[in-house]
């Protein structure tokens, strides 16, 4: 036990600077890095190559949940002044985190979406690789990496998400079309020669998760899934291009597309209906 207590110590400082910039509230960044030291307390690590990275992810989980609950409950996320606990901190560390992060920041961080603010400060302050963010936020690292890229953006008060919606908005719609019309050659042009494609297990037919790779196999299962393109809609999924299709009065199934450069890298299929309930789903025009 006192070589798990020292273990975890030496990592807390870290721990919490990743939550405190995560959340922006010195005290929900406590309450972070304890959870991760329950959780680490009752968790046989003996296995674990790297216990630091083990932790990371912990705390970023921990993090991400206290963001969207935060969302829900449509609290004040910043916590500019926090009350001095004597027992945790003192006033002299509050200040070195205000001023390491930068009170500027947190606002801008603060208008993120949660997997955004996640995976920009894990990638861009403490280069944490996207194919370990990835499934944290469960998102490809495709899609993780344009989350990052649009928060870096918005960090460095470049131009909105919004100003490459047209842009990309007329790849989708292309790809929607030729998937419609099973257009062979349209759905080529579209496509990354790299493109991926993960859906998860409740799009089926397997009972596991399907992961598709290169233009050849993407494009088959676009034309294999016509018939879904046909009552499909354009929209935007937690602000990225995609497609909804909505069986019942319910949403059943989305598609989240990542275009770089006028070609499609990554597109994620989701139908669980959990993850469905947690996406911000706008139906364009």
């Amino acid at each position: 036990m006192d070589a798990l207590t020292e273990r975890f110590e030496h990592e807390r400082p870290r721990l919490r600077a990743v939550a405190y910039r995560i959340l922006g509230s010195a005290s929900e960044a406590d309450d972070a890095v304890q959870e991760a030291w329950l959780r680490f307390d009752r968790t046989d690590t003996g296995d674990v190559e790297n216990v630091g990275a083990w932790l990371t992810t912990v705390v970023a989980r921990v993090c991400l949940s206290m963001l969207r609950t935060r969302r829900n409950h449509r609290e004040e996320p910043l916590d500019q002044q926090p009350e001095p606990d004597a027992d945790v901190r003192d006033p002299e560390q509050e200040a070195e985190l205000a001023d390491s992060v930068g009170l500027a920041l947190l606002v801008v961080l603060d208008s993120l979406g949660p997997a955004e603010r996640v995976a920009f400060v894990l990638h861009d302050m403490f280069a944490v690789p996207f194919d370990d963010i990835a499934p944290m936020i469960d998102k490809t690292p495709a899609a993780t990496r344009q989350l990052a890229s649009r928060a870096r953006r918005r960090v460095k008060g470049g131009s909105s998400p919004a100003a490459d919606v047209p842009r990309r908005r007329k790849v989708v719609e292309a790809f929607l079309a030729a998937s419609r019309g099973g257009d062979f050659e349209a759905l080529l042009s579209l496509l990354d020669p790299d493109v991926v494609l993960h859906a998860d297990r409740f799009v089926g037919p397997s009972p596991a998760p399907i992961v598709l790779r290169g233009v050849a196999s993407v494009r088959k299962g676009a034309l294999l899934a016509s018939t879904r393109a046909r009552v499909s809609e354009l929209a935007l999924v937690d602000g990225v291009l995609g497609l909804l299709m909505v069986r019942g009065g319910r949403l059943s199934v989305v598609l989240s597309f990542t275009v770089d450069d006028d070609r499609i890298t990554g597109i994620e299929v989701i139908a669980d209906p959990e993850r469905l309930r947690g996406l911000e789903v706008a139906v364009l025009d």
